[in-house]
């Protein structure tokens, strides 16, 4: 189970093909994680995408999704 207190702010979040996704601002809730707007692949607006996407966290975040299948499935937040 993934502890969503290794998550930390501007941590690089990484698909799972090892591309970049994008870059935390911080937990949304308990179960969603806000991308910064500000990441070159944001597109100026923030994402959230849900924790269970997670694989695992160490230096960064890695998802168990690909970086396309994250970008066609992420929200649009405020």
């Amino acid at each position: 189970m993934i502890k969503t207190a290794d998550i930390k702010e501007h941590m690089e979040v990484i698909g799972s093909d090892g591309e970049h996704v994008g870059t935390v601002d911080h937990l949304e809730g308990a179960d969603k994680i806000k991308l910064t707007k500000t990441d070159p692949s944001a597109g100026g607006k923030h994402h959230l995408i849900p924790v269970g996407w997670i694989d695992h966290v160490d230096a960064h975040v890695h998802l168990n999704k690909s970086s396309k299948d994250v970008r066609k499935q992420w929200q649009d937040a405020a």
